[in-house]
């Protein structure tokens, strides 16, 4: 080795010895302060490397138990829950005005297995008027996204059926992109809307079976949709209460009332609280099941929400017929 060689190879090391001896304590300092861990030091060396090599680095700092947990995560949030839609079928009906197409609309969870197939049905002015609506209220969000136009002439041929059906579908997978417009009512409404008014007017009317079916399509279909505000789903919960409680099926009553319960329990100013409360007390009474816990939650609610003011109690029932009077 010559002079100039052995000379670079002495600073190379001079080198290391300085950038070693940022992970060492100083003299004088305590070690709790500047100490640092061999683990700590190989996670300092990953900062500059890729993010790639990063990943390698906190993977080699892993237990076993740590990394299976890890991948577990990985493949869990690579698999996000995201809704499908399809329009399989379309229909030609007519009222006493005019002749329409009616579109049924299949809406799927991805990313996990959905055994609750629900469909509902719209015509073409349904969604024109969502369009018109949407436009209003968020206009830049909408700019790129394609409604089809309206056909005047052969609107009811097989090929044009096929054709809307396709461009509608397209058109649902827009806006369910858009985060604001998916979250917003009005894009939730015209999912469920028409069947909220259907479902508390069997309600009303005392046709609990039929309002049961209803209600159990709607919760399937919010439990879809609104996951990001789950309090929504509390009404129809306690209608499908009501209606399992009226037609003699109490311990159905009562498991749908224990789901509505977990979810508005967190909001204990919320109107349906001390009305589910009460019959979930009755029901759990007469079913040989605990009553006492859930006596507990109605007495505090009910001190908390009076305050020594005179407030009149409503029933489950009586809450629920009030839903959606116009």
């Amino acid at each position: 080795m010559d002079t100039e060689q052995a000379s670079k190879s002495l600073d190379d090391v001079h080198q290391i010895s300085s950038d070693s001896s940022a992970f060492l304590p100083e003299a004088g300092h305590s070690s709790d302060k500047y100490s640092a861990t061999e683990e700590e030091w190989q996670a300092q060396q990953c900062k500059g490397s890729s993010d790639s090599n990063h990943i390698q680095c906190q993977h080699y700092l892993m237990t076993t138990r740590e990394l299976q947990m890890y991948w577990k995560k990985e493949k869990h949030s690579s698999k996000p829950d995201t809704l499908l839609f399809e329009i399989q079928s379309a229909r030609i009906a007519e009222d006493f005005l005019s002749k329409f197409v009616v579109y049924q609309i299949v809406i799927i969870r991805t990313g996990s297995f959905d055994e609750n197939n629900v469909f509902i049905e719209r015509r073409y002015s349904d969604f024109e008027k969502l369009h018109r609506t949407l436009l209003k209220e968020f206009k830049e969000e909408m700019e790129d996204v394609v409604f089809p136009k309206k056909v005047l002439i052969g609107n009811f041929t097989t090929d044009m059926i096929s054709k809307r059906m396709l461009c509608l579908k397209n058109y649902l997978d827009e806006l369910y992109a858009i985060k604001y417009i998916r979250w917003s009512k009005i894009y939730i409404d015209f999912f469920l809307d028409p069947e909220l008014d259907e479902g508390y007017s069997c309600l009303r009317g005392g046709q609990y079976k039929k309002a049961t079916e209803i209600f159990q399509q709607i919760v399937c279909l919010q439990e879809k949709l609104i996951q990001h505000c789950s309090i929504l789903i509390v009404p129809p919960l306690c209608a499908l209460v009501v209606c399992h409680k009226d037609l003699e099926d109490l311990q159905k009553a009562y498991e749908v009332g224990i789901h509505a319960l977990t979810l508005v329990e967190k909001h204990p100013g919320h109107k349906y609280y001390i009305p589910l409360l009460e019959t979930l007390i009755s029901l759990a009474y007469k079913l040989g099941k605990d009553f006492l816990s859930l006596r507990e939650k109605f007495d505090i609610g009910k001190s908390r929400m009076m305050k020594g003011l005179e407030i009149e109690m409503f029933t489950l029932k009586e809450v629920a017929v009030r839903e959606r009077l116009h």
